[in-house]
């Protein structure tokens, strides 16, 4: 009964997060919106969903599996290149104009947010 109680609480903990933000960028999770160093950026659905995971994932190693899997729901397709033209688009909006690129690719492993 302790351990139910305890995941209950731990999960409405969780759901009361509303806002992420690493350095500069800040998603907010209710109206959807990202932002950064105080610039709107133009997102779409997709696009604010893999940036959202990049952001929970922040400083961690992200795979194209993990992505493909977490973000589209696929379960591994070695031909896909869905992911690369994706975080393509998002790296031209989340890293425009600023001095440090926060999407940075790992050769053969797949992508980081620095963070």
């Amino acid at each position: 009964m302790l351990a139910r109680i305890e995941s209950l609480i731990r999960r409405h903990q969780q759901s009361a997060v509303t806002s992420l933000q690493v350095e500069d960028l800040h998603l907010d999770l209710l109206d959807r919106t990202a932002t950064r160093a105080g610039r709107a950026l133009d997102l779409t659905t997709r696009e604010f969903r893999l940036l959202e995971y990049f952001v929970r994932h922040a400083g961690q190693m992200v795979t194209r599996t993990m992505l493909l899997q977490s973000v589209w729901d696929i379960h591994y397709d070695p031909q896909t290149n869905v992911v690369d033209g994706h975080v393509s688009r998002l790296r031209q909006e989340v890293d425009r104009d600023a001095e440090q690129p926060l999407i940075v690719t790992v050769r053969s492993v797949g992508y980081t947010l620095r963070g």
